[in-house]
């Protein structure tokens, strides 16, 4: 189980969008879990990465600041992406 950062609700990994820092400190989204870094959890929703970003929980979790261009890709990624 993970909490997601938007909804805090707690859902299983599988359910769960992960937000990612490489060992190289890049950002990015991680539709399957399988990249290596540090993760963020947030639901497969727009409206919980909104929420996300505005508290930038993202950015605490992942200790790390995040430029507004990624979370702007993010968001452009999670719309194509849509189910």
């Amino acid at each position: 189980m993970r909490q997601c950062l938007g909804c805090n609700e707690h859902k299983p990994k599988a359910e769960l969008l992960r937000v990612v820092r490489s060992p190289e400190g890049e950002v990015s989204l991680d539709f399957r879990g399988k990249k290596s870094g540090r993760g963020a959890y947030i639901c497969h929703s727009l409206k919980c990465l909104k929420r996300a970003r505005k508290s930038r929980r993202i950015d605490k979790v992942l200790e790390c600041e995040i430029p507004e261009s990624v979370y702007d890709a993010m968001e452009r990624e999670l719309e194509e992406n849509a189910e």
